[in-house]
Order: structure tokens, then C-alpha cells, then sequence
């Protein structure tokens, strides 16, 4: 397994991280099977284990912490989440100072840790000022309680007054954003992405499978997988990703895949790992086999002429205004 650096800091992550949003733990065959993956993750050199407080109700850290505690706790970072509501009370959600403090106090005990090496805002907080939010994280940071902080789905504007609020206040600043970024979602490449480099921010994507899409399961003309996401995913979100436009930039994504020698979820891996910004790549697994597919990516260096394929398929265009 390769390593990156968390953006301009010292941390090293794992190009392949696990993360736990799909991890199944409905029963004790299910449970088992999840611990299986963990200790394959090990074993292939996984060192990054991403969870959130909202993940199945606070039960994905309880496992993932249990999962962990045979490992050293040098051998590993995990990171959580906060922002969803977690109860039906007023200050049970958002950013602000108290839920923040109190919804970190669980996600530790959860984890039966002592401290979160990365904690992320998963959305932002319109109701709660970006000063007091940042300076909260700050202050978890000299508390020992966190080691870095970051964002997850935070706007360009939003991520860039984060960075200057913690600088001219002479705070910890954020050190990592955690976007959605595929083959079919390329917003960050836009601002975000430049925006991080900038100011040493390190980049942790995550759905890099476009939930599924972009494993090649999803044929065009054919009836979807029992079984598969698509059949019980209760927001749909890969059902709406299923046009014909995306279903045919799978079957050419496909070839190209095979004229490298790869399946398509590790070209889909390694086209992001391509760009040395991202620190690490999120990526869900439901059983070993899927993890060790996955971690493939790892290290593998495209061919130009694969790569510039790629772009011709996905022909994408930013959106440019230009002013005066």
C-alpha cells in the first residue's frame, strides 16, 4: 500500500481508506463478515477507517471501534462526522458549540478512544455563525480531542471563509475536505480543488464509485442486479444516476478498462488518485473480496492514452463566467 500526506501536514493516510456509510450490521452472519473486511483492510495495508455519528445510529462507530481494538492505536486513523440530527431536540444537530462538544464526547465513547484523528462538519449550518464553528474545532484541537478538522459538502465560498476566519483570528485552521468526487461528479475540480492546494488541504473523496455506477454491475439493457443497491436503496441515489448518457459512458469506460488490464471500479479508483491533491480515497466494501479489488487502484499509474480517452468520454466542461 502506498501513502499520501494529509495535504501539506505530516499524516499519512492509506490511498485506499475504508469507509463505513454501506457497512451491513443487520445480523451476526453480517457483523462477521464486516469484521472480515476490517482485518482485510489490515492486511492490505488500509490505515485510514472513516466513520460518521449518523452512520445506523451511532452503531457503525460502536462496531468500527470494537474492530479496531486489536490493532495498536498508532496502526490507524479513524475519523467521524457531526452535523445530523441525532435526537428530537432543538440543539440535537448542526454546529454549533454545544452540539458539537456533546455529539464528539459520544462518537469517542462509541469509539472507545481517546481522541478522533480527523473530525469533519458532513454539511454546513446556515442557523450557527462559521466563527463559532471554527473556533470550537480550534479549541477540540489544543484539547487533544481531535488531531485535524475538515469539511465534508461545503461550498468553495464556504471552505474559503472557514480558511480565512481561523487565520485572522490566529486559530487552528481546517486541514482536510471530504467531497463527493467520480468519474460523474467533478465539481471540485472547478474551485475545490485549487482551493486545497493553495492552502494545504488535503482531499478525502468520497461515493468515488458513483454509488455503484461506475463498477461496471450497471449494464445498459439490462435488468439491474438482485440484490444490487439499486434494489433496496431507500433515497434512490444510484437509481437517478441510471441515464442513458451515464450507461453509455459506461460501456465505452468499460473498454477502456479492459485495454488496461483493470476492472472499471479500480480505473475509476486510480483516474482519482491520479491527481496528487487527494490524500486518500473513500471507498465502501461489503465483503473482502470487494476491499481487495478496490485496493488494486493502489498504485497503479494510468497510460496517457488511457487517461485522455477517459477525459473524451466524459467530456466535461466547468462552468467559466468570465466578469468584465
Amino acid at each position: 500500500m502506498e501513502y499520501r500526506n494529509l495535504g501539506r501536514h505530516g499524516l499519512k493516510l492509506s490511498e485506499i481508506a475504508l469507509g463505513s456509510w454501506v457497512t451491513n450490521l443487520a445480523d451476526a452472519d453480517a457483523r462477521h463478515i464486516a469484521q472480515e473486511t476490517v482485518d482485510a483492510a489490515f492486511d492490505l495495508g488500509v490505515n485510514f477507517f472513516d466513520c460518521a455519528d449518523a452512520y445506523s445510529g451511532g452503531a457503525a462507530e460502536k462496531f468500527l471501534g470494537k474492530a479496531l481494538s486489536a490493532h495498536r492505536r498508532s496502526e490507524y486513523v479513524v475519523s467521524s462526522k457531526v452535523f445530523f440530527p441525532m435526537g428530537r431536540g432543538a440543539n440535537e444537530w448542526g454546529l454549533s458549540r454545544k452540539h458539537i462538544k456533546e455529539q464528539l464526547e459520544i462518537s469517542l465513547k462509541n469509539l472507545g478512544l481517546d481522541y478522533l484523528d480527523l473530525y469533519f462538519c458532513h454539511r454546513f449550518d446556515p442557523t450557527t455563525p462559521i466563527e463559532e464553528t471554527v473556533e470550537t474545532l480550534s479549541d477540540l484541537v489544543k484539547e487533544g480531542k481531535i488531531l485535524y478538522y475538515g469539511v465534508s459538502e461545503w461550498s468553495p465560498v464556504q471552505i474559503t471563509e472557514a480558511i480565512h476566519i481561523a487565520r485572522e483570528n490566529g486559530l487552528v485552521g481546517l486541514s482536510v475536505v471530504q467531497p463527493q468526487y467520480n468519474m460523474v461528479d467533478r465539481y471540485i475540480e472547478d474551485e475545490i480543488l485549487g482551493i486545497c492546494e493553495r492552502y494545504g488541504v488535503g482531499v478525502t473523496p468520497f461515493s468515488p464509485l458513483a454509488q455503484g455506477l461506475l463498477t461496471g454491475k450497471y449494464r445498459k439493457g439490462m435488468p439491474l442486479p438482485a440484490g444490487s443497491r439499486a434494489t433496496w436503496q431507500a433515497d434512490k441515489q444510484i437509481n437517478n444516476l441510471l441515464t442513458e448518457e451515464n450507461l453509455d459512458k459506461v460501456e465505452r469506460l468499460l473498454a477502456v478498462a479492459n485495454g488496461v488490464g483493470v476492472p472499471l471500479s479500480v480505473l475509476a479508483l486510480a483516474w482519482i488518485l491520479r491527481n496528487r491533491q487527494v490524500s486518500s480515497v473513500i471507498t465502501g466494501a461489503s465483503k473482502p473480496s470487494q476491499l481487495q479489488s478496490n485496493a488494486a487502484a493502489n498504485g497503479l499509474r494510468l497510460p496517457d492514452d488511457a487517461l485522455a480517452e477517459i477525459d473524451k468520454i466524459l467530456d466535461y466542461h466547468p462552468f467559466v463566467r468570465r466578469v468584465g
